[in-house]
This record gives C-alpha cells, sequence and structure tokens, in this order.
C-alpha cells in the first residue's frame, strides 16, 4: 500500500527473483486477489497495524509488572513494606530505566550476558534443589493425562487458570528485537540451551515446594528460595527485571522507527546510540511517553495481579495477529507446501485461541488497559497513514504538465543564476506543483535543479551502490534531473548532508556518462530508460527459457504500477566496451560535467515545501475531523522535515502550500 512504488524498485539486489513452482504462482494469485481489492489490503494494513500497536502496549506493561514483581519480594522479608512502598520503589526503579536509554544497550550491554547467566543458573539450580528436596514426583506432570484430570477436578477454575500460564511464556514475542543485537543462531541456542530447561526447572521446583507448603502460592518465587540466598536472589531478579524491560523498550523503539520508514507513524527524532550496530536506537519522545505511562499504571494498579490481567491479554493478542501473518509469509514469501502452511495456523492458532478465551474473562479486571493503548496507537498510525496517502495523491493530482514547462523554455520564465537547488518532494514521477510556488516565489532559479524523493521501499536494506535512481526531467538545456533515493525499512540515515550531496553528484555525474554512452551505442536515443529497459529484457528472456513471463519478476511487483521513463544511475553497473567514446571525445558530455561542476560550486540550496493539508468542503464530516484536526495536529508537533531529512538550516528556501484532498 506504499503510494509510492515504482517497477524500478524491483530491481534492487535485495528483492530475490523466484524460480517458476507451482507455489509461486499460487503466491502469485493470493497477491494479486489481495491487491485486486482494496478493503482485504485495508484489513491487512489494520491487522499489522493492530499488531505493531501491541508490541507498543507491551513496552508499557512489560516493565511495569517486571520490575513490581521483583520489588514485591521485599514485602515478605521487611516488615512495614507495604503497598505504598512497593509503589515508591518501583516508581524510582522505573525512572532510573528510562533515563538511562539514552545512553543506548551498548554502554551497559557487557552487563546483560553475565547478569542474565546468573539469574538463569540460580533460577535452574534453586528449582533443582527443591524438585530433590520437597517432591521428585511432581515430574508425573510431564504427563498429559494430567491436564484431562485437571480440567475433569475444577472445570470453570481450570480453564481461568490458563489465564495464568500465559505469563510463563511471555517475552517471546520480543525476541525480534534482540536481532538487532545478536545473530539468529545465538538466540536459538540461548533459548533451546539455557531459558527453556532452567525456566521448567524453576517452575518443577515451584511445584514441589507447594506440595508441602500450599500457603504459599501468592508469594510462591520468593518463599521457594532458600533463607540464605535471599537477598542474592533479589538482587539478580531485579537486575534481570531490568534487562528484560530493556529488550521490550528497544522492541518498541525498532517498531517505532520501522514504522515512521513506511509511512504508518508521525515523524520523530531518533538517536542511534552505536556506532556499530545499526539496531540499537533511541526515540526520545517515545522513551518519555513510556515511562509515564509505566508510573501511571504503577501508580493505578498497585498491584501485579490486575497488571498481570491486561498483559496476558495484551501477549496473546500478539501471538494471534503474529500467526496470522506468518501464515501469509508462508504462502506468499516462504511458499511453503500449503498443507504445511495450513497447518501452522491450526496448530498455533488454535492454542492461542483458547488461551485468548481464558485471558478475556479477565477483561474487566485490568483486561481492558492493553486494549486501550492497541486502540490509542492504531487511531493514530492508521491516521498518519491515511493522511499521508491522500496527500500523495494530492500531489500528483496537481503536478505541472510537461507542456507548461517547455513553453517557459530553458530559462524556466525566469533568471538561471550558478548553484544546485534540491527540491524534496514525494512524487517520483511529474514535477510537482510546489515548483511553480518556487517560480512565482524566487526571483532567479539555480541552474541545476534536482528533484530528490526520498522513499523507503518494503526491504531491510538498499546497498550504497543502488541507492540513487536518476532520471532527466526535460532536454539537457533544461538541466533539470530526478532523483530518488531509496532506503530500506532497516537502513539507517546516519549521512550528514554534504556526505549526502557528495555521493548525489557523483551518482548523477555516472548518469550522464552512462547517458552519453548509450547514445554513442545507438541505443534508443530518444528514450533513455534503463528501467524499462531492464525489465523488459528479463522479462523477454524469461519468456524465452520457459513461457512465463509473470513468474520471472520479483514477488512484490505490480506491474499495472510500470513507469515509462524512468532510468537508474548506478545499480548494477554495466561493464562498456572500450569502444565507447570517452567524454574527451563529446563535447556536450564535457560541457554539461562542467556547468555540474560550476554549479556545485556556488554550493547547494534545498528547497522545502511547508504543506497544509486540508480536506475538501464536499468531504463527509468524519474525514473533515480526520484530516483537519487529527492529522493536522500530528503534522504540527511531529518532526519537522529539515530536520528528519537532515538538511542545513542556513540553506534552505520554503513556501507554503495547501493540499485540498
Amino acid at each position: 500500500m506504499l503510494p509510492n512504488r515504482q517497477t524500478a524498485d524491483e530491481l534492487i539486489s535485495s528483492f530475490k527473483l523466484q524460480l517458476p513452482t507451482p507455489e509461486l504462482e499460487r503466491a502469485l494469485n493470493i497477491k494479486d486477489n489481495l491487491e485486486r481489492r482494496s478493503s482485504l489490503k485495508t484489513l491487512l494494513l489494520l491487522l499489522v497495524l493492530m499488531g505493531t500497536s501491541m508490541i507498543i502496549g507491551d513496552g508499557i506493561l512489560t516493565p511495569a509488572i517486571s520490575v513490581m514483581s521483583a520489588v514485591s519480594g521485599l514485602q515478605g522479608e521487611i516488615k512495614g513494606f507495604g503497598t505504598t512502598a512497593l509503589v515508591i520503589v518501583s516508581i524510582v526503579i522505573l525512572v532510573g530505566l528510562f533515563s538511562i536509554q539514552r545512553f543506548g544497550t551498548g554502554k551497559v550491554g557487557f552487563l546483560f550476558a553475565p547478569a542474565l547467566a546468573l539469574w538463569f543458573f540460580s533460577l535452574g539450580s534453586i528449582g533443582l534443589y527443591n524438585l530433590v528436596k520437597y517432591d521428585i514426583t511432581v515430574l508425573r506432570a510431564f504427563n498429559p493425562a494430567y491436564i484431562y484430570l485437571f480440567f475433569k477436578k475444577n472445570s470453570s477454575d481450570a480453564w481461568s487458570a490458563l489465564g495464568g500460564c500465559v505469563l510463563c511464556i511471555t517475552g517471546a514475542e520480543a525476541m525480534f528485537a534482540d536481532l538487532g543485537h545478536f545473530s539468529v543462531e545465538a538466540i536459538q541456542m540461548a533459548f533451546t540451551c539455557v531459558v527453556f530447561p532452567c525456566l521448567l526447572l524453576a517452575y518443577l521446583g515451584q511445584a514441589a515446594y507447594l506440595t508441602k507448603h500450599p500457603d504459599s502460592a501468592e508469594r510462591i518465587f520468593y518463599d521457594s528460595v532458600p533463607e540464605s540466598l535471599f537477598w542474592p536472589v533479589f538482587v539478580v531478579a531485579t537486575i534481570a527485571a531490568m534487562i528484560a524491560s530493556q529488550a521490550m523498550i528497544s522492541a518498541t523503539f525498532s517498531c517505532v522507527k520501522q514504522s515512521m520508514a513506511l509511512g504508518c507513524f508521525p515523524r520523530l527524532k531518533i538517536v542511534h546510540t552505536s556506532k556499530r550496530r545499526m539496531g540499537q536506537i533511541y526515540i526520545p519522545v517515545i522513551n518519555w511517553f513510556l515511562m509515564i505511562m509505566c508510573i501511571i499504571v504503577v501508580s493505578i494498579f498497585q498491584s501485579t495481579t490486575d497488571i498481570a490481567n491486561a498483559y496476558g491479554i495484551a501477549e496473546v493478542g500478539v501471538m494471534i495477529v503474529s500467526t496470522t501473518l506468518v501464515t501469509l509469509v508462508m504462502l506468499l514469501i516462504w511458499q511453503t507446501n500449503l498443507f504445511l502452511a495450513l497447518c501452522f495456523p491450526f496448530v498455533f492458532g488454535s492454542i492461542e485461541l483458547i488461551y485468548l478465551s481464558a485471558v478475556l474473562s479477565k477483561l474487566l479486571e485490568g483486561g481492558w488497559l492493553p486494549l486501550v493503548f492497541a486502540t490509542f496507537f492504531l487511531c493514530v498510525m492508521y491516521t498518519w497513514n491515511y493522511g499521508s496517502v491522500l496527500k500523495y495523491q494530492s500531489e500528483v493530482r496537481e503536478k505541472i504538465s510537461m507542456d507548461y514547462i517547455h513553453e517557459l523554455g530553458s530559462t524556466l520564465g525566469t533568471v538561471r543564476v550558478p548553484g544546485i537547488g534540491l527540491l524534496y518532494n514525494e512524487l517520483v514521477q511529474g514535477i510537482p506543483s510546489i515548483f511553480g510556488q518556487f517560480l512565482l516565489s524566487l526571483p532567479a532559479v539555480h541552474s541545476v535543479v534536482v528533484f530528490v524523493c526520498i522513499k523507503y521501499v518494503p526491504v531491510p536494506v538498499v546497498p550504497q551502490e543502488e541507492r540513487f535512481l536518476f532520471r532527466r526531467v526535460c532536454p539537457k538545456d533544461y538541466h533539470m534531473f530526478r532523483c530518488i533515493a531509496r532506503y530500506g525499512y532497516k537502513d539507517v540515515r546516519k549521512e550528514d548532508h554534504r556526505a549526502f550531496e557528495q555521493l548525489l553528484i557523483e551518482s548523477l555525474e555516472k548518469f550522464l556518462r552512462r547517458e552519453a554512452q548509450d547514445l554513442a551505442l545507438e541505443i534508443d536515443a530518444s528514450e533513455v530508460d534503463f528501467d524499462s529497459v531492464s525489465v523488459r529484457s528479463r522479462d523477454s528472456a524469461a519468456r524465452g527459457r520457459n513461457g512465463v513471463e509473470e513468474l520471472r519478476v520479483p514477488l512484490i511487483l505490480d506491474q499495472r504500477l510500470g513507469e515509462a521513463g524512468t532510468s537508474t544511475s548506478n545499480e548494477a553497473s554495466l561493464e562498456l566496451p572500450s569502444s565507447v567514446m570517452s567524454s574527451d571525445e563529446d563535447p556536450s558530455l564535457e560541457y554539461e560535467l562542467s556547468a555540474l561542476r560550476e554549479a556545485m560550486d556556488s554550493g547547494f540550496t534545498y528547497l522545502l515545501a511547508h504543506g497544509d493539508v486540508r480536506a475538501k468542503k464536499n468531504s463527509f464530516f468524519l474525514k473533515k475531523l480526520v484530516i483537519n484536526y487529527f492529522y493536522a495536529f500530528l503534522r504540527r508537533n511531529c518532526r519537522a522535515g529539515a530536520a528528519n531529512m537532515s538538511v542545513p538550516h542556513m540553506n534552505i528556501l520554503q513556501v507554503g502550500m495547501t493540499y485540498m484532498v
């Protein structure tokens, strides 16, 4: 549903071509059905946004319940340590936890591994001690027959108890956040060889302890710890709770950052806290928002029981959304066998629905909280996406016609002065209407004008050599170009404006040389279009080999969005024969390159639009409310375009414009 997609985006090497198979054909049919029905696309978008919103909600609940659970151990150990003291100590720890986020996990990350290793060693060894000391016969619980006997004996109470079982597996949904720090193999080994066996021993030990001390159910973890080990275990448990909270906070930052890249979240300031790990980021606004919400949750609920009810619904909600989306990925991307792909949601989805029915019984006892958080973030994300798409569609409708530009001539009806003007806009083709406002407002225009579109494509990373996509907008004497700078949703834009300018000019020079080489080779001088040539040649080759045209193009390709007249600058650099004439033998190329260098020496100016988006007068009431008030509020309070694009304020020219959508 990205509005500015291009056929050329599928030529990035990150998009992997698929060999024709029945699974690929099935995947293309499913994709085509999804793309032809706007209702299905909207439903899928809402599902993804709902899952993302619940993850962000988890970022509020996880620190609250983790810290409170750890600190609650003091209630039975220190006399007079009541609920008020528990809340105050928990808030102090939470404030400290969120205050150190700006330093990044890299500064304290070296402590995570030994702290968690000590934590899991403590869990496993104490569990094994209790198992041997109190009742080793609890190992019979591995017999599935006891599940039936448990439900037969306790009926509705057993069903309600499933909500507590959910808390045994919480945190698994945040594993993707660890991918910013560790490899997949490391996470798999850690969970299989360390986390799972230690947790299993811990719960077995607690079960054995309860057979001898059934009154300790309310405080089972700390009561089952030997008296002499209480304080060391308390300290380690508190540190582990902070680390677990840290993982969830990092997951929230990651979700928000990628949502921003895909146009589903208002622009916010992102701070990269590590020079080596691109996944380690810090978002100040989100950090302080999470901290305030955590403090409010702890202050209002004052008990881990109600927070646990809320936590359970958030966890199961995330898991159900994940199962649904992974099933879609199995069909579309992985192209798994149909039987296996359907078994996955049947097995896991059935289990999750059973747990969901159990946790929903706690809806009025705190379970409503994650739904409120998820609804709030869903409204923010969908409103931003809806308004951004309407704004882009308005820009497409109002773009300046080429006939009008040709009538103005190469001077554009004004004076051309040395310099390079970078006009930022979101259009991937055509001349934006804001350019007309600059022609009316400025007494002169730069000798070289480049329409820059910074866009994010639905792949994680775009290689640096494939970053820019160039095309000439008008005849040569106009010196006007379009540059599309493409980034993956995990790409980190760390370069300053000077590095970006240098890279852009180098790419533009390569484009001009390749254009001249194409002319020298007499390859369609009137249509210098590497995108179309590449797509046509690839498709024709596929037809020649197997006769199945559509199966040779990337999976996420929409051929209806084919764009004529686009050319790439430096992606997939081709080896050209030595017979091609050099720039010394091509006076027009040498003249254009010298003009470009002269313009570069005169400096860069960034031409930006300060846009206001309003709903048309004949729009229905709900649309006016969303666009004129909610979306306008988000635009006014989000990060400004100049700051988001990392451009120098001294070199900016802005004009205002209102988009009627």
